[in-house]
């Protein structure tokens, strides 16, 4: 595999471990996928800043192993620069469809990729 396809995978694997109510219900396992700079604009239009979704993430009801969980699908991504990955995909949450993108960057000498920006857009219902 090329470089290109192995850095657009970490970064979907870092999305989906985002995604796992275990994860969610961990700072320390959070913040090792968030970006410290890290700021989301959410399906709801609320900003969100690094302390803001770390202080959230597990009081969310897709945190919980009992609560709805994301369905992901239709991922793309591109390598935008050396160290930046886009990433565009859908999910449904509870029966709710969100078109997301997202940011993953891996900066200096480090191995880690982590989310810098994510936003979610709500589809309407009737929206294809």
């Amino acid at each position: 595999m090329n470089q290109e396809t192995d850095e657009i995978r970490e970064a979907i694997a870092g999305e989906l471990r985002l995604m796992d109510p275990g994860v969610r219900m961990s700072r320390s396992l959070a913040q090792e996928l968030l970006d410290p700079e890290f700021f989301e604009v959410g399906a709801s239009g609320r900003r969100w800043t690094y302390d803001e979704m770390l202080a959230a993430l597990p009081e969310m009801d897709s945190s919980t192993q009992s609560g709805p969980h994301y369905e992901p699908s239709n991922f793309s991504g591109a390598l935008l620069a050396p160290g930046l990955v886009h990433l565009t995909y859908e999910t449904t949450l509870d029966g709710e469809r969100a078109l997301r993108t997202s940011l993953w960057r891996r900066r200096g000498t480090s191995t880690m990729w982590r989310m810098y920006y994510h936003q979610a857009t709500p589809v309407p219902p009737d929206g294809a």
